[in-house]
């Protein structure tokens, strides 16, 4: 955790495959704790072809039950499910607009967000309203398991804003 903390987390990822991967990731996580998905996030890349949409988008129902038997992922049918609907999803929109990491960034006008006080965790919000725009705009593109605080988290994971705590080595001043 401390390493994907220090060289993961709030890093701004612009690259459309890794940010399909760590949007589905939060989907996974959605439950659960972020250290069982990050255990898990090697078994997922296998099991899910390193999340290339291309080949997800063609999974059928033997591929869904071969998933739901692995037990080095999640095996939740719903889950799995929105993963795979999600690659179609993808594909569609970046068919339609050229840039997945340019539709996800339009909801924080191509910058990382950063609060004015963040002296702990208390004053980490779990959703915004920029959360609540991106849930509406995934789910309007027909991905699932894109709520608001799944996407607020995807945000914070992904760079798009900057949740570390003042006492944090990683803390940029606003």
């Amino acid at each position: 955790m401390e390493q994907y903390h220090d060289q993961e987390w709030g890093v701004p990822v612009y690259d459309d495959r890794l940010l399909f991967e760590k949007l589905l990731l939060d989907g996974f996580q959605a439950g659960l704790s972020w250290r069982t998905v990050l255990h898990k996030r090697e078994n997922f890349r296998k099991a899910f072809e390193g999340f290339q949409p291309e080949l997800m988008a063609l999974y059928d129902d033997r591929d869904r039950e071969r998933l739901l038997q692995d037990a080095g992922i999640i095996r939740n049918r719903l889950k799995v499910n929105a993963a795979i609907t999600n690659a179609q999803a993808y594909l569609l929109l970046v068919d339609r607009e050229g840039s997945f990491s340019d539709f996800l960034w339009s909801f924080t006008h191509g910058k990382t967000l950063r609060r004015k006080k963040i002296r702990s965790w208390d004053d980490v919000p779990t959703s915004t309203l920029e959360s609540d725009a991106m849930s509406k705009g995934l789910k309007a593109e027909g991905f699932k398991f894109v709520g608001t605080t799944i996407c607020y988290a995807f945000m914070q994971a992904v760079g798009m804003v900057d949740d570390h705590t003042e006492d944090c080595f990683r803390f940029t001043p606003r």
